[in-house]
């Protein structure tokens, strides 16, 4: 799940055409998933968006010079409708990138496609991973055209927006914990804006239509577009949720899946409930963060005991706040920096190292890691289109509480024993409260017909996705095979170096191999601070 510090749809809605009869090959499994689903409006658009995407396929070419992805990785849409309901009406345009496998072609099978997370988040990035020779991924890119897209409303896909990018990435913020009623009211007054602002740059049709099923919908276009009959897919963070959703409504189009840090996908859980528990997750891992910091206080001087790292923490947040540091970095953009060593092992030296420099004088150092980089306009832009993908989605996959007394009761208790995140969170989500548009009903996340083996992979100490979200969907998806790395904590684990995990997620994609049991693997390696 997205963690956020904190253009309108620029021609991409084209007219609708009229499709005749839906190909068998492009309905391959159905859409069926089991005893509760009924076929409905949308189901018969999927099927009828996939007929017409099966047809015309996909023109690759050269990507766009501005897009930052160089050749041999090629460009390509595929149109998709705006609402599966009303497949002849308008309709939006999905990116997708590829790089061929790079075995021969007895050892192709198929197309592997990504989703990183978010919502928000692009993997129009995952065919760079054969272009920069990536060990991990070596064998796999043998047997596999990597795959990336854009979502929805992400990047190059009908990109969607709540606020103008340079306002959305100003600095600094109000601190995110508040001192009284009046802070919470003005955040509460934010919030509402936001959410209106949502509505009125992106419109309420598109807006309507910004959910994770739509989004799985598009995934199915997508496969019939590359002329697969059945989806190999890698999800990450949120990725695992839209990878869950599409196996619920299509477990037969499912050839390999496997998700990693996993969204807990019970309908009670999506999104308001996940959200808090995040809250207490990101705690437990700050803590075990600052007592790596004191383990190594004779490099980075920062506090010899967890206690003292916390002393340290608190004393800088209200430096930030009386007097941001360098006019940008107030508390907010502090934990913006700072939120990153609970997510990843990898930022615990790096971000140790930048606090390291700022008490032995070096400011400079401090502002270029958190504050905004204000003439960074196509990052701004990029990052103001993300929240406002991670919102639309969050607000629009299903109810929230409407009455503030509930936030303000939760998040309260949450903060008095969580305080790292809780406020941060709660006003990143608020405007969800005064969502603009119709909230759906979650998917009901479960095994259907057909649906072969998926493989989950998960740190017990995942601070962005808690263990438990894991262990449910293990639980709805039968047969599943759950491998969890024990005591460790990075958020995202199939990019990492883990031989226990990289050699089954290797021989499940390419060979299909899963071991009988759940599997448990030990951390391959701890993080230490740098030697020079």
């Amino acid at each position: 799940m997205r963690r956020t510090a904190v253009l309108g749809l620029t021609g991409a809605l084209i007219a609708g055409t009229v499709v005749a009869a839906v190909p068998q090959t492009a309905v391959a499994g159905g859409t069926a998933h089991g005893r509760e689903h009924h076929v409905n409006a949308e189901d018969i658009g999927v099927r009828i968006a996939a007929a017409r995407a099966a047809d015309a396929g996909i023109d690759w070419a050269a990507c766009p010079a501005d897009w930052g992805i160089a050749a041999p990785v090629q460009c390509g849409w595929v149109t998709v409708p705006v609402d599966y309901a009303k497949p002849y009406g308008a309709k939006i345009r999905i990116a997708v990138d590829r790089i061929g496998s790079t075995g021969t072609a007895a050892e192709r099978q198929g197309a592997l496609i990504y989703n990183p997370g978010g919502p928000g988040g692009s993997g129009m990035r995952f065919p760079l991973r054969v272009t920069t020779k990536n060990p991990i991924w070596a064998a796999t890119a043998k047997a596999y055209d990597f795959v990336g897209f854009d979502p929805r409303g992400v990047g190059h896909s009908a990109p969607i927006s709540c606020a103008d990018p340079q306002e959305f990435v100003k600095a600094p913020k109000a601190d995110p914990v508040p001192d009284n009623e009046a802070d919470k009211r003005a955040e509460r007054k934010l919030a509402a804006e936001y959410a209106e602002g949502c509505k009125e740059r992106t419109g309420a049709a598109m807006l309507a239509q910004m959910t994770t099923p739509n989004t799985a919908r598009d995934l199915d276009v997508v496969r019939a577009a590359l002329g697969e009959r059945k989806l190999n897919y890698l999800g990450v963070s949120y990725g695992t949720y839209l990878g869950a959703v599409y196996a619920t409504l299509f477990p037969g189009h499912v050839r390999r899946m496997v998700v990693d840090s996993v969204v807990n996908p019970a309908r009670d859980q999506i999104w308001y409930q996940n959200n808090l528990d995040q809250d207490v997750a990101f705690q437990g891992r700050w803590d075990d963060w600052k007592a790596w910091v004191a383990k190594y206080d004779s490099v980075y001087h920062i506090g010899s005991t967890p206690a003292k790292v916390q002393a340290q923490w608190e004393r800088l947040r209200a430096t930030a706040k009386a007097h941001p540091i360098g006019g940008l970095v107030g508390p907010a953009e502090l934990l913006g920096l700072f939120q990153s060593a609970p997510y990843y092992d990898s930022s615990w030296a790096t971000v140790a190292g930048v606090w390291s420099k700022y008490l032995a004088g070096d400011t400079q150092a401090l502002v270029d890691a958190a504050a905004p980089d204000l003439s960074d306009t196509a990052g701004n832009i990029a990052s103001e289109n993300g929240n406002a993908v991670y919102t639309a989605v969050e607000c629009t996959d299903s109810p929230w509480p409407r009455d503030w007394r509930t936030w303000d009761r939760d998040n309260s208790r949450l903060h008095a024993k969580y305080p790292f995140l809780t406020w941060a969170n709660a006003w990143l989500n608020l405007p969800c409260a005064t969502w603009g548009v119709p909230q759906r009903k979650p998917v009901d996340v479960r095994t259907g017909n057909g649906l072969p083996r998926v493989m989950i992979v998960q740190s017990t100490r995942d601070a962005a996705t808690p263990y438990s979200g894991a262990v449910e969907l293990h639980r709805r998806f039968k047969g599943s095979l759950m491998i969890t790395e024990k005591d460790a904590g990075s958020h995202g684990v199939t990019g990492l170096v883990n031989p226990c995990i990289n050699d089954r997620v290797t021989g499940y994609l390419v060979t299909g191999s899963l071991d009988r049991h759940d599997v448990t693997c030990t951390p391959h390696a701890a993080p230490v601070p740098p030697t020079s």
